[in-house]
């Protein structure tokens, strides 16, 4: 039996149109203009209907698997809490984001990388999941084991992205030593054990940065996983990934990085939390900044799922885009970029895969989700 939504505003590519959406056997059939008349035809109450968001970057496993310092829950448990966050804030296809290689900030984090994916694997099979999980593999360039790690998981069948990352203080997202050293304060640590701390990671970037980054390539050469830098601060940093072929820059933390990326043929992908936050956590280019200037083609949630569908809401005011352009930042652009041609619009023959929207004082509600045509929150 089809799937028929009607009395709603479809966002298409280039297009809000009032009318009525047809799905069937998990793919979206049709649309048009007007209402339905067909019975169980579903009245969307002139709701928009916007297609599935597709997060390519999103931390959260992380956050529910250890949901206080210390404080380590259940993994399975964590893994459909998560996926259940994400759908019901309106994201279908989710690449969870977990890291490869440690500077020695959190060593639960590889833990973490290892029991996600096995979850993942033990999970996808049985239907339970509300979301397309695939993986993000962030890749801590300096890290040490690094590419023994990545040799274990680089065959996954679900993998969809590497990013290479580089958290040495000093270096792109802590590109400010001022700031790293006030956090580390916060944190109690004294001052000498955080200089010795910033001493031994620039020695250590320095002995494993360059091969370990020419090992990941080598790794991806002729793979159909898209490889994308994380956190550029400076043109020449930018440079050495063109000049490498890397095609996507993924939060650039400042305009003059996102500019040269641009320049280049990169895609860049801002952070959905910092548009809705109205600036960066961490001090850096403010994603509304970037939207303004013309150099977002993607937003990604990074650390809170519920951030997507509300961030392109905003873009489509403060930058003028437009409602159905907005959009396409957190659907279609970031399909494509993580190589999926099968989702991110309203189209026949896609998946139908879309959520239900409405606006209420401002604010866009996620009321209900469809994942191929399914209802799933």
């Amino acid at each position: 039996m089809p799937l028929i939504l009607t009395n709603a505003n479809l966002v298409l590519p280039a297009e809000i149109l009032a009318g009525t959406l047809v799905a069937e056997g998990g793919r979206i059939a049709e649309y048009g203009p007007g209402a339905s008349a067909a019975a169980g035809a579903l009245d969307m109450d002139g709701d928009f209907v916007l297609p599935g968001a597709v997060d390519v970057h999103t931390d959260n496993l992380e956050r529910q698997v250890e949901p206080r310092r210390n404080a380590r829950w259940p993994g399975r448990p964590a893994f459909l809490a998560h996926d259940a966050q994400c759908a019901a804030a309106g994201v279908t296809t989710v690449l969870d984001a977990l890291c490869v290689g440690d500077l020695g900030f959190d060593d639960n984090r590889q833990r973490t990388c290892l029991e996600g994916i096995a979850d993942l694997d033990a999970l996808a099979p049985t239907g339970l999941l509300k979301c397309d999980h695939r993986l993000h593999l962030r890749c801590e360039m300096p890290a040490i084991g690094m590419l023994a790690m990545l040799d274990r998981l680089v065959a996954h069948p679900s993998l969809a992205m590497v990013s290479l990352m580089d958290h040495t203080p000093g270096i792109g997202q802590y590109g400010d030593l001022a700031k790293y050293r006030a956090a580390r304060a916060r944190d109690g640590q004294a001052p000498e054990e955080t200089e010795r701390r910033i001493a031994a990671l620039h020695a250590q970037r320095a002995r494993m940065r360059d091969p370990n980054r020419q090992g990941v390539l080598a790794r991806l050469r002729g793979s159909a996983v898209r490889v994308a830098s994380h956190d550029d601060r400076t043109e020449a940093e930018v440079a050495e990934n063109l000049a490498d072929g890397i095609e996507v820059a993924e939060f650039p933390v400042t305009l003059a990085a996102a500019a040269a990326a641009r320049a280049g043929g990169m895609g860049v992908i801002a952070g959905a939390p910092n548009l809705v936050r109205g600036g960066s956590h961490g001090g850096n280019v403010a994603a509304q900044a970037l939207l303004e200037a013309g150099l977002v083609d993607a937003l990604a949630s990074d650390y809170v799922p519920a951030s997507m569908v509300h961030a392109a809401f905003i873009a489509a005011d403060c930058a003028g885009l437009g409602l159905p352009a907005a959009v396409r930042l957190i659907s279609d652009a970031p399909a494509r970029m993580a190589g999926f041609v099968d989702r991110g619009r309203i189209e026949p023959g896609l998946l139908a895969d879309f959520i239900r929207v409405r606006v209420h004082d401002g604010l866009p509600v996620v009321r209900e989700v469809y994942r191929a045509g399914v209802r799933v929150a």
